[in-house]
């Protein structure tokens, strides 16, 4: 098998028949070995009935894997890898804003330069909000300067690689995944190809701006331990400030008889305090929280049922 195409799915089911048209064609004459990996992420519309029946009437390759709830795009992804037997794996999403174009172009790059591993597809231009891209620009900013791992802005999950990479992020079976991250950390050769995003065929994106918050809150707890540091500078230069602020209020009060501050100052001192004390505990907290929840040996995924139209054996278009 020479491709796997893994495709993470969560209420696409107008989208399925589209994208799988789609692939026929760019696919045709151009790549002659594949099959298609989707991952039924718990949607709650009839995606996984369109799935099965794009399993029932092709000839071409296709395992479904169906959770048993949703457990988010990052452990689809994972699961996807799992259940990938291509020697080039592509990752791609369902909406059809990524262009199954790209994908030839990436398998192409890789049957031509052997010393590349990975070809990562990366936004030029964002068709998004000013202030969305700005957000975004300030967290590959954020932690790129407080990771060692390298972050490579607008880079995303769209992405061909072999399979050796593949076995390495298989290995980094932690329970809170940041694929961004892990793509970067496991090294390999990458070449990042520019490409435009296309508007989504169907339906709405499950990428709301708290969820993309959080996603960058896990990235940073995932891939630095730089807030744990911050917050004992904080409370370094605290205690030195404190010290300087007695030692003028002492001069102030021997040298020139003046009164020492009462309510409001003693009031905002210790809102200011218990503020930053919160604050420092709410930072050990979410890296304590991914501790506890590691240590649980949770699986990252329950496979409901896995589904395939062929033997696993068949190597065959």
């Amino acid at each position: 098998m020479k491709l796997s195409l893994v495709v993470p799915c969560y209420n696409e089911e107008q989208n399925i028949a589209p994208l799988f048209e789609k692939i026929q064609g760019e696919f045709q004459n151009k790549i002659d070995s594949y099959e298609l990996v989707f991952v039924n992420d718990g949607s709650t519309d009839g995606t996984l009935n369109a799935l099965k029946q794009l399993c029932d009437s092709t000839d071409i390759p296709v395992k479904i894997v169906n959770f048993s709830r949703n457990f988010g795009k990052e452990a689809a992804i994972f699961a996807g890898l799992k259940n990938a037997s291509g020697d080039l794996i592509s990752l791609i999403d369902a909406d059809l804003q990524q262009d199954p174009a790209y994908v030839v172009k990436m398998v192409q790059y890789l049957d031509e330069n052997s010393d590349c591993d990975c070809v990562a597809a990366f936004q030029e231009k964002r068709h998004e909000s000013a202030f969305r891209t700005f957000c975004k620009k300030r967290f590959y900013h954020i932690i790129n300067k407080m990771s060692d791992t390298e972050f490579v802005d607008g880079a995303s999950d769209f992405r061909t690689f072999r399979s050796t990479m593949k076995d390495a992020i298989l290995e980094m079976s932690e329970y809170h995944r940041f694929s961004k991250g892990i793509f970067s950390w496991v090294g390999f050769n990458t070449y990042y190809m520019p490409y435009d995003a296309d508007e989504r065929l169907s339906g709405t994106s499950k990428w709301s701006f708290k969820k993309l918050c959080q996603y960058a809150i896990d990235g940073i707890v995932a891939f630095t331990t730089v807030p744990l540091k911050i917050s004992t500078s904080i409370g370094f230069l605290t205690s030195l400030a404190s010290l300087i602020y007695i030692i003028i209020v002492i001069i102030e009060k021997l040298a020139f008889g003046i009164a020492v501050p009462g309510y409001a100052t003693i009031v905002v001192l210790i809102l200011f305090l218990g503020g930053l004390q919160l604050l420092a505990l709410g930072i050990n907290g979410e890296y304590l929280s991914r501790t506890y929840i590691q240590s649980k040996h949770r699986p990252i995924y329950i496979a409901r049922e896995v589904i395939s139209n062929k033997d696993d054996k068949n190597d065959t278009k």
